[in-house]
């Protein structure tokens, strides 16, 4: 029984880890007027101390919630945290209106945004690693470097601080991941 458990954890971080490269084309359609952002909450579930957990933000601080709701061209919901680790951080989602509440933060899926931020000393590690294994297009003028992944997710290093941001569920993808970038980096 023990085995089947570490089998079936491996597997789910391994889903969490290449899912979150995965795109779809289905998009949502947009609610009308401007997204806004509800009530904030504290994220439903807690995740174990990681490097960005000293920082002054977090996966789920770093992106404001209007934010979220801005790249996505909806009203999102607030944050939930994965407990999958990628690329040395823990995932923080913001879903749209189309996605059940409930849904598990560690399995991308269309109409959200998921977010993830690495402090510290292994953030070039951990972004260069991820470089290594992607068909990564540098970008100019985000950060000290920067790589969109070729399908889902955009990277941005800036000092030892890691962002890796995607927003699923748009039809330019990349234009919404860079406009979010943009408003969060002056804060890292």
């Amino acid at each position: 029984m023990r085995r089947i458990g570490v089998v079936l954890a491996g597997v789910a971080l391994l889903i969490a880890a290449c899912g979150s490269s995965t795109t779809s084309t289905t998009a949502a359609p947009p609610t009308s007027g401007p997204p806004s952002a509800s009530t904030a909450t504290t994220p439903t579930s807690t995740a174990a101390t990681t490097p960005a957990a000293s920082a002054n933000f977090d996966s789920c601080s770093v992106v404001t919630q209007a934010q979220a709701g801005t790249a996505l061209g909806r009203t999102v919901r607030a944050p939930v945290r994965g407990k999958a680790t990628v690329e040395g951080g823990v995932a923080c989602v913001f879903y749209g209106p189309s996605v059940p509440v409930g849904a598990d933060p560690d399995v991308p899926v269309n109409d959200s945004v998921r977010v993830v931020l690495v402090v510290g000393p292994d953030a070039l590690k951990f972004f260069n690693d991820y470089r290594s294994k992607v068909p990564a297009q540098a970008i100019a003028g985000l950060g000290d470097q920067a790589y969109y992944d070729g399908s889902a997710s955009l990277s941005v290093l800036k000092g030892n601080e890691y962002l890796r941001v995607a927003v699923i569920g748009v039809p330019n993808v990349l234009a919404a991941e860079k406009t979010l970038a943009q408003d969060v980096l002056p804060r890292m």
